[in-house]
């Protein structure tokens, strides 16, 4: 499905005998076969994500958040508000060339993950807010992504006709399939819940072994190119200016600080491995290169931050008790 070779933007960039615009990215070469394994455990693992993400919901869950969405509604304009946002800006200021800046818009585009519901444990969040929100923001993602996608390239003049739409929107469809998939068997089969989401973290962690050994082997040579100071700045940056914000615009909408810090994780968390099945299976090698590995580096920044964030709590709410802690009042709760 390397739909960007019929993309006049990309192909004009990426040209093999421009090595000077992208460090010698272009040269890139992996094997057919080794290419077509790394695509298919690829969306194995998107797939093993979603539908153990549609086993966590509960239909009376998500009635009950669509009758009151206040707090899901907050959370959408944060997830695609401030993180697109983030994403570009930081690509302007720190000037990067059109083929970084499309990984790190993709990736400020993407709706949340997973991610956000352990963080949202960790940090005494409301886990049914922070379940209903990746999911939301997973099927709010089939539109919106496209067309933030869309407006922010409008900014990088070479990324205008580059974006590979129809192949974004055939991997956002995959996803929402296995989700909705999931949500079915936890309502008509709640017994099998369990083991599919133990088997399925079982085949996860497999699979994301097999893949992060084969990408590695396969990029060894050009590794260290894609480790340049502008993208590890933004790695750092994105996930902590995500948390941050979120936690600003839920305490300006008047939500309870337990939302606040729910809403805080999902806006700071993408879903990395939506992200990495569309750089990785969406776009060419001569197109990407070995940036398809960015979200790797970006999901090391989330976990990092997100378990400081985690230890700065604790310790918080180790010297003053729940008790102590000030709510919002109640019209102001969802």
């Amino acid at each position: 499905m390397n739909v960007t070779e019929v993309y006049d933007g990309l192909t004009h960039i990426y040209n093999v005998s421009n090595t000077t615009d992208n460090g010698g990215l272009a040269l890139l070469s992996i094997p057919p076969m080794l290419n077509s394994i790394i695509n298919i455990l690829t969306m194995v693992i998107l797939f093993i994500t979603m539908i153990s993400l549609g086993c966590t919901m509960e239909m009376s869950k998500i009635k009950a958040h669509c009758l009151k969405p206040k707090g899901v509604a907050i959370a959408l304009l944060a997830q695609f508000g401030i993180m697109p946002l983030t994403a570009f800006c930081l690509a302007k200021v720190l000037q990067m060339e059109s083929f970084k800046a499309v990984t790190v818009l993709i990736c400020g585009c993407c709706p949340g993950g997973t991610l956000s519901n352990i963080l949202s444990l960790a940090v005494e969040g409301d886990m049914n807010l922070s379940i209903v929100m990746t999911t939301f923001s997973s099927v709010a993602a089939l539109g919106m992504m496209p067309l933030l996608l869309f407006i922010y390239c409008q900014g990088f003049p070479s990324l205008k006709n580059a974006v590979p739409y129809l192949g974004i929107i055939t991997a956002l469809v995959f996803t929402l399939v296995p989700c909705a998939i999931g949500i079915a068997v936890n309502h008509y089969k709640p017994k099998y819940t369990p083991i599919i989401k133990n088997g399925g973290l079982t085949l996860l962690v497999i699979c994301s072994i097999i893949v992060s050994a084969l990408s590695g082997y396969a990029i060894k040579d050009v590794l260290m190119l894609i480790l340049t100071p502008d993208i590890i700045a933004v790695a750092g940056l994105m996930p902590l200016i995500g948390f941050t914000m979120g936690y600003i615009l839920s305490l300006l909408c008047k939500q309870s600080h337990k939302l606040c810090r729910t809403i805080a994780m999902e806006t700071g968390c993408q879903n990395i491995q939506l992200c990495f099945a569309i750089l990785k299976v969406t776009f060419s090698l001569q197109a990407i290169g070995a940036f398809f590995l960015f979200p790797l580096i970006y999901f090391g920044s989330q976990v990092t931050e997100g378990l400081l964030l985690t230890l700065c709590f604790r310790c918080y709410r180790r010297f003053k008790p729940p008790a102590q802690e000030k709510n919002i009042p109640k019209e102001g709760v969802i």
